[in-house]
């Protein structure tokens, strides 16, 4: 069956979630990096265990109280401002340089987000890039009240688009969402931004692992869950040529 449908994660895949550090370090100077690595990992940590606790609050407070674990751990003292500053980014991160330009040449297939992004957020970042005017359709996993990977996230899009699985390429650069919509069935694509040769020149040619170097060893490379993308690419725009 030919591809209908190309639906694409959000953080990480269209947006660059790595823009946020020039905030983070104009907020606390010396500290940006750092900062900006270890919220996000808490930040997806947090969606996963809401998820097996079965106490699910939605991406906005997610974002607001894994920014807070981070700032409390570091031991950084911040006004209300300086903290409401950093979130604000997260509704204004960085379009990928590509990702207009892919998305316009794989019309007329239906275009959509899936992502874990409360519906306020992400209407705010989709309208602020100006990708609404591309996309058929913002799917949050808030209406199933539960994060990626769980199978539930993922049938959001047949019951938005009216497609099957067989029927929708999915796109994501994070790997556990790339094994999370493979194991439901979707056509897969993993963008593949960071290969395995530049994390190991990166180990060898520094003396202590970068913030950016630990976050891109823990989240960006394949995860061993016995499932493998159908494709894989290194950037949005080698998508037109596999869907």
């Amino acid at each position: 069956m030919s591809i209908n449908a190309v639906v694409f994660d959000a953080y990480g895949t269209l947006y660059d979630i790595q823009s946020v550090a020039e905030i983070t370090e104009d907020a606390f100077p010396g500290y940006g990096e750092i900062i900006t690595q270890v919220w996000r990992i808490k930040q997806l940590e947090y969606t996963w265990l809401r998820s097996l606790m079965r106490r699910y609050q939605d991406f906005g407070a997610v974002t607001r109280d894994s920014l807070a674990y981070t700032l409390r751990v570091l031991g950084l003292a911040y006004e209300s401002e300086a903290f409401e500053r950093v979130i604000e980014k997260y509704l204004q991160l960085d379009l990928y340089p590509d990702a207009t330009a892919a998305l316009t040449a794989l019309k007329p297939r239906k275009l959509a987000i899936l992502s874990n992004g409360s519906p306020d957020m992400l209407n705010a970042l989709v309208r602020n890039s100006g990708l609404d005017r591309l996309l058929d359709a913002t799917i949050s996993v808030d209406a199933k009240k539960i994060f990626k990977p769980s199978p539930a996230a993922y049938e959001l899009i047949g019951e938005v688009l009216g497609t099957a699985p067989s029927e929708v390429l999915f796109v994501s650069s994070n790997p556990w969402d790339v094994a999370g919509a493979k194991s439901f069935g979707l056509n897969v694509a993993w963008i593949e931004r960071v290969t395995p040769e530049a994390m190991a020149l990166a180990c060898v040619e520094n003396e202590l692992m970068a913030p950016l170097t630990m976050f891109r060893a823990i989240r960006t490379q394949m995860d061993e869950l016995g499932f493998a993308p159908d494709h894989r690419v290194h950037a949005l725009s080698e998508l037109p040529g596999i869907a």
